[in-house]
């Protein structure tokens, strides 16, 4: 082996070494109040700098609907999982959330003759809600983990929604991903008649 292709092996599995070892480094808390923030989570959406959007070429149209979320657990997953929910019940919500309002009065009076008092008291309901909400084909463009005092982790998730032909899933529905799976499974079914058969066949013989 020439000395050349010695110095190559060897920076190769330097790079692999350092691949392989890679790891997150996660940022502890400190204090009671949190006082930073990843600066992504913080930011004006409105800008669709994390849309990918460029000035020209095939993305300057494309268009996002963003959401963010963050959650604590001792557990990490647990609060990955839980930031996910989060950041997509606000993706939800910008698409078909509805917002229902309730109120009830109540008036009446205390007292007797000229000494009476009148007692009003007013109560007020604001309700959201999001009802089947389909959020497929969104992606993950930020992510962060920090540990809190307690030695619990917060998840920090920023998914985003593309519009429309940029969505990975517009041409495919739920339903073309179940007659896939039907179709996968009645080859299988076939397949194994075919060969019942020649088996059976050859016995015969």
């Amino acid at each position: 082996m020439s000395k050349v292709n010695k110095i190559v092996g060897i920076l190769v599995a330097g790079l692999l070494v350092a691949n392989c070892s890679a790891t997150y480094k996660m940022k502890s808390e400190k204090g009671k109040v949190l006082k930073e923030v990843p600066k992504w989570y913080m930011s004006d959406f409105s800008e669709k700098k994390q849309c990918g959007k460029t000035t020209f070429g095939k993305n300057k149209d494309k268009m996002c609907i963003f959401g963010v979320g963050t959650a604590v657990s001792p557990d990490l997953q647990l609060a990955i999982e839980k930031g996910m929910m989060i950041a997509k019940a606000e993706m939800a919500d910008i698409i078909k959330g509805e917002m229902n309002k309730s109120s009830k009065q109540f008036i009446t009076e205390l007292g007797k003759n000229q000494n009476k008092t009148v007692v009003s008291e007013v109560e007020s309901t604001i309700v959201n809600l999001i009802k089947n909400t389909p959020v497929r084909g969104y992606e993950i463009f930020a992510k962060d983990v920090t540990i809190t005092k307690n030695n619990y982790y917060r998840v920090w998730i920023g998914l985003k929604l593309p519009m429309g032909e940029y969505n990975k899933m517009y041409n495919f529905t739920i339903e073309e991903a179940v007659d896939a799976y039907n179709t996968k499974e009645k080859a299988q079914i076939a397949y194994k008649q075919l060969i019942g058969d020649k088996n059976d066949n050859t016995d015969l013989q």
